[in-house]
């Protein structure tokens, strides 16, 4: 097993705290951690597998930190943690058997249209005033939460922000969307991962320093939204999605 020299420690451990650090609240840390294991010499089938092992870690020490502050509603998502898993199963596999590029179009069109809406829903004020939980409400939350889980392991840019945006149309405040939704990314994360270790597509010497940064960068990451809340959520979410629609669009063009 290869580890880095210094100077690409260095650089792994500061591209892995600052990707974590926005992927721990509303996602898009691939943005950071993906083209910095590019750079540090990491074919792209290796880079992301590694990529997958930092951003499981980063998910769960978000979890975690959201979970012991209450923020998490555990009924809802202990129930579409599995979907989630599945889902996301189920894409990385087929993303053998099919390309995935052909998504790209609808994912920036679909990134849009939550920016807008984000943007100009007047009286989406974050407050958490939840929607009742009927059953047809449950069905299309499962539903989205094995589609959202099937996409990341598919395809993936743009998990955070889509799951995230689904628990705000429930009703969650922006830090309780961000909480159940970084459950699901962890769930989506772990079956990921684990499809590229049997792939032997992870490289641990250059995953795990990133990951450990990761680790730090998620806490810090999420414990600030849980003091700041939605003053420093929505934003961040905006700043987010706007660099990921520019990303998407970078590459189809």
């Amino acid at each position: 097993m290869e580890w880095p020299t210094l100077d690409m420690l260095l650089f792994l451990l500061a591209a892995g705290f600052i990707a974590a650090f926005i992927d721990s609240v509303v996602g898009g840390g691939g943005l950071v951690s993906l083209p910095a294991l590019l750079l540090a010499g990491l074919p792209p089938s290796i880079a992301l597998g590694t990529n997958k092992l930092g951003g499981t870690l980063s998910s769960l020490t978000s979890t975690l930190s959201f979970l012991t502050s209450g923020k998490i509603d555990k009924k809802i998502a202990l129930a579409l943690f599995p979907l989630a898993f599945v889902g996301s199963a189920l894409g990385t596999y087929t993303v053998h058997l099919l390309p995935s590029s052909f998504l790209r179009p609808l994912v920036v069109s679909l990134l849009i249209v939550i920016l807008i809406y984000t943007l100009f829903k007047k009286n989406w004020d974050g407050t958490g005033r939840l929607r009742p939980m009927t059953k047809t409400s449950r069905t299309v939350l499962g539903a989205a939460a094995f589609v959202l889980g099937f996409y990341d392991g598919f395809f993936g840019p743009g998990t955070g922000s889509f799951l995230l945006f689904v628990f705000l149309l429930f009703g969650y405040d922006f830090v309780g969307a961000s909480a159940n939704a970084k459950v699901l990314n962890f769930a989506s994360n772990i079956a990921s991962l684990a499809s590229f270790f049997l792939l032997k597509s992870v490289h641990i010497g250059y995953g795990l320093p990133m990951g450990l940064a990761m680790i730090a960068g998620a806490l810090v990451g999420s414990q600030l939204a849980i003091r700041k809340g939605s003053t420093y959520v929505k934003p961040l979410f905006i700043v987010v999605t706007t660099l990921l629609i520019g990303k998407q669009l970078w590459d189809l063009f």
